[in-house]
């Protein structure tokens, strides 16, 4: 880590007991430094549009707006920030709704200092960081509902994309791995979610697997 900067964080929380928890357990790692805090959904947008960090990580339920809303802020305005979802609630259409709003990860508050530390760096690293328990839920329901719309059959190189995504390697590793730029990989990624109907990384490779058209090994993604 000697000499890289350091992963640049908005941590957004409307409990003050909550947040100085999360700032304790992410600055024990020294390539992580909270740049902002902020206890409402406003605010936390002004703090991700002035210090353009490169993880915000938000509470779902806030004050004036949620974590979701945000999420759906930062996507459309700021997508060089990965959002991290730090959530109590498991619910299903809290879970659901996040993933489809664009957020990179889903942890719950439960996790440990070290997951939520390799959920940001994850995160950062352009791949999904969903608690075992989340990625349950979202395959369950993705097996249970399908998707509302038909699906287009992937090409071969676009299923080399979504398994190699799956398997938590950011765009430039699957570029490396398939001997093409990060720009086609990108290209190919906006393709498969218009295939799939999916709204993130982490729902494309969920329903390609609820598809049956690629491992449904998926022990990498709580940690990628």
């Amino acid at each position: 880590m000697t000499g890289e900067p350091p992963i640049r964080v908005v941590l957004a929380d409307d409990h003050a007991v909550v947040r100085a928890g999360i700032r304790q357990f992410l600055e024990t790692d020294d390539g992580i430094l909270v740049v902002a805090e902020s206890d409402d959904g406003p605010q936390a947008i002004q703090a991700i549009q002035e210090h353009r960090p490169d993880v915000a990580v938000l509470d779902i339920r806030m004050p004036r707006m949620s974590g979701i809303e945000v999420t759906r802020w930062v996507r459309a305005n700021q997508r060089t920030t990965g959002v991290l979802i730090l959530s109590a609630y498991d619910d299903d259409p809290y879970i659901m709704a996040v993933l489809q709003a664009g957020a990179n990860g889903y942890v719950l508050k439960t996790a440990g200092a070290e997951e939520i530390i390799r959920s940001v760096r994850a995160v950062d690293e352009g791949k999904s960081a969903l608690d075992p328990v989340i990625a349950r839920k979202v395959m369950a329901h993705l097996a249970g509902s399908g998707p509302t719309l038909p699906v287009e059959k992937l090409t071969d190189r676009e299923l080399e994309v979504v398994t190699l995504a799956a398997k938590g390697f950011t765009n430039k590793a699957i570029g490396v791995q398939l001997t093409i730029s990060d720009r086609t990989v990108q290209g190919h990624l906006a393709k498969i979610f218009e295939k799939l109907h999916a709204a993130s990384r982490t729902e494309a490779v969920m329903r390609a697997v609820s598809l049956g058209w690629i491992s449904s090994d998926l022990g990498e993604l709580p940690e990628a």
